[in-house]
């Protein structure tokens, strides 16, 4: 692979009839396959599989060039390159000012990018690292996508210190953008309330090509369970421990759980435990996609007890690759479990409807067997393919061009 490197940014010629696009993410650069040396020692972040996947599907697009601004405060110094169809421009920040500027820090870095890229749209991903407040100070027609719902988040579940801050931000940031994109029709009827008259434009992220191409071989003797997702307590990990534990004696099981390491919180929670749950589980951290998505060939279950979930992409991967899914009715995930087709749905936050429907799936004709229903399979692919998802995202940047001015 070849990369074009600078200490400053790359500059390049006008092409004929491009959209230019600047995204402001904290995009997973570390989970790239190939990347500058610079970058190889940077550690990994949370995936955001979903800007990976649709910058695959953008890559395909002559019409279109995408420029990736991103802020990192371990490289030496701010870089550019170019691969997979897009430039990444990689901006050395300190991460204590950046928070305490109120992300002004990093709009007056971005904004010096942009001054060179030129860009005909600014996208801005979510609340979490800033973009949705950096955005409009660019002075470019912009929009913003929604990762997390942190006001409701806070709600539903105690929050970080750093999040509870976010959640504060967020109404600020989202009330006055042009167009906000979310995924679930939850999370479009929570924006379109709270924030009325702004517009709200719905588009899926979508999971991995990996996931839609998983060979199913489900494992039911012992029955494998498996979780994907932080280990936290708004992700509901207290309640999964505590409904297996309470299994221990009755089902022969084994879980699977795919996250990053954490092992402070497992801590936290190992004392209200018994022994033997421990013995059955098996932990695997930092898995690319497709090691992912290799996890869900043999498990019966997916087990997601979450209490507050706008879309977890844990439950996309789990319904294109065609396992059931015991999940938490709460937030956007009735949107891709179907009861009695794909999985069940049980109350958020209790425990003793977990533990009944984890006994009712294991008595199903199709979920115990690891199977879900043939039309729902195909139906769930559709709706959460990758080039679904890339028709949306450039009719989102057609109708902000369409109503907003571009820059004098």
């Amino acid at each position: 692979m070849h990369f074009t490197v600078s200490a400053d940014f790359v500059i390049f010629r006008p092409l004929k009839n491009p959209l230019t696009v600047a995204w402001i993410s904290d995009f997973p650069v570390e989970w790239l396959p190939e990347i500058p040396r610079q970058l190889q020692a940077l550690p990994r972040r949370h995936p955001a599989t979903w800007q990976i996947v649709l910058l695959s599907e953008f890559a395909r697009n002559p019409d279109l060039r995408v420029h990736i601004i991103l802020l990192r405060r371990r490289v030496e110094a701010s870089l550019s390159f170019e691969t997979n169809g897009a430039v990444f421009h990689v901006l050395k920040a300190p991460a204590f000012l950046r928070l305490a500027s109120l992300f002004w820090l990093d709009t007056l870095l971005i904004r010096r990018a942009c001054r060179r890229i030129r860009p005909d749209l600014v996208h801005a991903w979510g609340i979490e690292k800033g973009a949705a407040l950096i955005a409009p100070r660019l002075r470019y027609p912009y929009l913003v996508t929604i990762q997390g719902l942190f006001a409701w988040y806070k709600q539903m579940a105690p929050l970080p210190a750093y999040y509870r801050l976010i959640a504060r931000l967020e109404p600020f940031a989202l009330s006055r953008a042009p167009l906000i994109t979310t995924e679930s029709t939850f999370a479009v009827q929570f924006l379109e309330h709270r924030f009325p008259g702004v517009k709200i434009h719905q588009a899926e992220h979508a999971p991995n090509h990996a996931f839609f191409a998983v060979q199913r071989q489900p494992q039911t003797d012992p029955l494998h369970f498996i979780a994907v997702g932080e280990l936290c307590h708004r992700k509901g990990t207290d309640l999964l421990f505590q409904a297996l534990d309470r299994l221990v004696s009755e089902l022969p099981f084994k879980l699977t759980i795919v996250s990053g390491p954490d092992t402070r919180y497992l801590d936290s929670i190992k004392n209200k435990l018994s022994t033997k749950i421990w013995e059955r589980v098996e932990m695997k951290h930092h898995l690319l996609p497709h090691e992912v998505a290799k996890s869900l060939e043999t498990p019966t279950l997916m087990l997601l007890p979450t209490r507050a979930d706008v879309s977890p992409n844990a439950v996309k991967e789990a319904v294109v690759a065609g396992i059931p899914v015991v999940a938490s009715n709460v937030g956007g995930i009735p949107d891709y479990v179907r009861p009695g087709e794909n999985g069940l749905l049980f109350k958020p936050g209790d425990l003793e409807s977990f533990i009944r429907t984890i006994r009712e799936a294991k008595g199903h004709p199709l979920f115990a067997k690891g199977l879900v229903e043939p039309g729902c399979l195909v139906r769930s692919r559709e709706y959460l393919s990758p080039t679904r998802m890339a028709e949306k995202f450039l009719a989102a940047y057609t109708r902000v061009l369409e109503t907003v001015p571009g820059p004098d």
